[in-house]
């Protein structure tokens, strides 16, 4: 079993714990984004509850209607593919890509759009 200095990776210095310890996350302003579209979901009664997944490769932020369920939606940041216009995608719960792109309002964009009805 390794041991690890504590002190080097409170003080951000660049160790072997850091490299092994590093994962994909969404930040502050990524979150609101997110958040902020989830809110109006919630208030108008077509989500319920989320998950938030960071993996080495991949942050994951699952939508789902109720609790028990499969996701509906996934939101994926892929930082290695933003090289190919994919570092967000929207997936549909068959695992279909709704939209890719490297700008996240763009790419939630299909989500908002996807549950306005004609009432009529």
């Amino acid at each position: 079993m390794p041991v690890y200095n504590l002190a080097e990776y409170r003080n951000n210095k660049p160790s072997r714990i850091q490299s092994s310890l590093s994962v994909v996350s969404f930040n502050r302003s990524e979150l609101g984004i997110i958040m902020s579209l989830y809110g109006r979901m919630v208030a108008s009664g077509i989500w319920r509850d989320y998950g938030i997944s960071h993996l080495k490769d991949v942050a994951i932020f699952s939508i789902f209607r109720r609790t028990a369920d499969f996701p509906l939606y996934r939101i994926e940041k892929h930082p290695e593919l933003k090289a190919r216009n994919s570092l967000y995608l929207v997936k549909a719960m068959d695992g279909q890509i709704l939209k890719r792109g490297n700008e996240l309002k763009r790419v939630v964009s299909v989500l908002d759009k996807r549950n306005l009805r004609l009432v009529g």
